[in-house]
């Protein structure tokens, strides 16, 4: 399966590096070089830009630092199109970073609107758990795109539970947070 992720920092640059060694061709990309030239010396293939890592593919992955940025990433700013413009119709989006719960819904509307399935799902068990591919994922979403997704998380993660709608896997993680 051809999967685009997005974001490899302490988080991210695990998870991806988990998904290619479960066989799958992974496309990377980071504004930050160093996270991606780390990333490439373990093998990962990355793209000039993030534009180019979703071309063809039939997953996009996101982890990234806040909602802003996955705002931003998926919808675009300052005149310029979000990733929902490259990213092919019928194509799964998983958003992994801890946002707010409106941010997600108001992604997932945009990306229901451009025929993309769009799924919040944050995750815990930090650094550790990310290169173990141990994480925990709290999945917001319908359940035939939690389905659609479970091949992928089981990849990067240990444990999945689905919290409801999009939206909710947020939800429950910063519940997590709070305990």
């Amino acid at each position: 399966m051809q999967i685009a992720f997005i974001g490899l920092g302490n988080m991210g640059g695990p998870m991806a590096l988990n998904l290619q060694k479960a066989g799958h061709d992974v496309r990377a990309f980071d504004l930050s070089k160093p996270a991606c030239d780390k990333c490439a010396a373990d093998g990962l293939k990355i793209a000039q830009d993030a534009a180019a890592a979703v071309q063809g593919a039939e997953v996009v992955i996101s982890m990234l630092p806040a909602s802003q940025h996955v705002e931003a990433l998926f919808l675009g700013r300052d005149g310029q199109p979000g990733l929902l413009a490259s990213i092919a119709k019928g194509a799964l989006v998983i958003d992994s970073s801890t946002i707010a719960a409106a941010t997600s819904q108001k992604v997932a509307k945009a990306a229901e609107a451009a025929g993309i399935t769009f799924i919040d799902a944050p995750v815990s068990g930090g650094t550790g758990g990310a290169i173990a591919g141990t994480l925990t994922f709290m999945v917001g979403g319908d359940t035939a795109a939690l389905e659609r997704a479970r091949p992928l998380l089981e990849k990067m993660g240990a444990n999945i539970f689905h919290a409801g709608s999009v939206g909710a896997g947020q939800t429950a993680k910063i519940c997590n947070n709070m305990l």
